[in-house]
């Protein structure tokens, strides 16, 4: 009896998370993922696809949700509250995606290209587009 009533206790000193921060559970919405690649349109499996609650001056929640794309390059969560969510998407051999999104319909599809790397510019190789005049010889005479 004596345990019982110890666990009543906890439960009523400590209400379920949501509930104790006073906030209303209001709509919630599914929010489909579907990623693919930017160049050819296949799916890109196994990219982590995180969510962020953002609130009205733009800051993110903290903590945040990581789903998994499957082999067709698709993830989906069911009650994602309406409001403002930031995503990001993470995968090998891609650029992170980030963008912020309206979460204001009970089921929401985003579709997100995944751009490969741009190559990177270095100040030591040559380049064909370089519009830099030649090193002037030491050996030409003065005109």
């Amino acid at each position: 009896m004596k345990p019982a009533l110890t666990l009543l206790m906890l439960l009523l000193c400590f209400p379920a998370p949501g509930k104790a921060a006073g906030k209303d559970e209001g709509p919630t919405s599914t929010v489909n993922f579907v990623v693919i690649k930017d160049n050819n349109g296949k799916p890109v499996r196994n990219a982590a696809v995180v969510m962020h609650e953002v609130d009205d001056h733009g800051k993110q929640a903290k903590g945040g949700l990581e789903l998994k794309t499957d082999a067709e390059g698709k993830a989906n969560f069911e009650g994602f509250p309406y409001g403002k969510m930031r995503v990001q998407v993470l995968a090998t051999g891609f650029q992170t995606f980030g963008a912020d999104y309206e979460v204001d319909q009970p089921s929401m599809d985003i579709t997100i290209r995944m751009k490969r790397p741009a190559g990177q510019y270095s100040i030591y190789e040559e380049h064909a587009n370089d519009k830099t005049p030649p090193a002037p010889d030491p050996n030409a005479k003065p005109q």
